[in-house]
């Protein structure tokens, strides 16, 4: 489901792009990316353009995401990741990288999303965690909980050494049937704007970076799989190396 990118595809900060030889090396903070899915005969996800004024993609058009935040991982969500997704996000993480982490990724992504595109993805719930972290605190104020359960984890991608940004960014994949507030109901922030339901086609003629250009093709492959058979597929793992980019496949066994 994944090709190798080539030379003549690269874009500064990407997968593939030749490293600043003068740089200094920068070690990637951990990231995540949803992208949701709205089923039917045509499916759509939803991206934004980021800002101009943004030092990092400026201009393109993205999923939302972010960073993961030490809140991220200290919610106690009463739905776990499925395991197969759970071992795929294991492969290649250092002892560090415990499971509260590893869910506290798939929490970014969703946490993320809310403030970038207003969305809550969610189930309600009675007693939902809390947060004294500001921003986690608002999205559980809806009275929901995460839907762990229902979230597939479909690739991983290194920013290139000698970035002066460097993320290690998992991108994460949900339906919109798992949105607790009206999809149609989107508010842009100021990292994120101009938020619209996109087919693939249609997401392909805007401005992307290569990896996102690459996520559309790993969407579509993997839409094509049985609901079920979706979270036991692989995800490749982008990685950049001497001037080339390296692809592996990460599997659940």
């Amino acid at each position: 489901i994944v090709r190798a990118m080539s030379s003549d595809r690269r874009t500064p900060g990407q997968p593939g792009e030749y490293a600043d030889p003068g740089a200094k090396a920068v070690r990637p903070r951990d990231a995540a990316t949803l992208i949701i899915v709205r089923q039917g005969d045509t499916p759509r996800i939803l991206m934004g353009k980021r800002a101009a004024s943004h030092k990092f993609m400026p201009n393109k058009f993205v999923f939302p995401g972010g960073r993961r935040d030490p809140c991220d991982s200290r919610i106690d969500a009463p739905h776990a990741l499925r395991a197969p997704v759970l071992r795929r996000l294991e492969r290649h993480t250092g002892a560090a990288m415990n499971a509260a982490r590893l869910r506290g990724l798939a929490l970014a992504a969703i946490r993320e999303t809310f403030e970038e595109t207003g969305l809550v993805l969610g189930h309600a719930a009675a007693r939902p965690p809390r947060s004294r972290n500001a921003d986690c605190g608002r999205y559980f104020a809806h009275g929901v909980v995460p839907p762990l359960d229902q979230m597939d984890f479909i690739a991983r991608a290194i920013t290139p050494t000698y970035r002066t940004r460097r993320f290690d960014t998992r991108f994460f994949l949900a339906y919109a049937e798992q949105l607790f507030t009206d999809p149609e109901r989107i508010n842009a922030s100021g990292e994120l704007l101009d938020l619209h339901w996109l087919t693939l086609d249609e997401a392909r003629k805007r401005d992307l970076p290569i990896i996102t250009r690459d996520m559309l093709d790993i969407v579509a492959a993997r839409l094509k799989l049985p609901r079920a058979a979706r979270f036991r597929a692989p995800a490749p793992f982008f990685r950049f190396r001497n001037g080339r980019t390296l692809t592996e496949m990460l599997h659940s066994s």
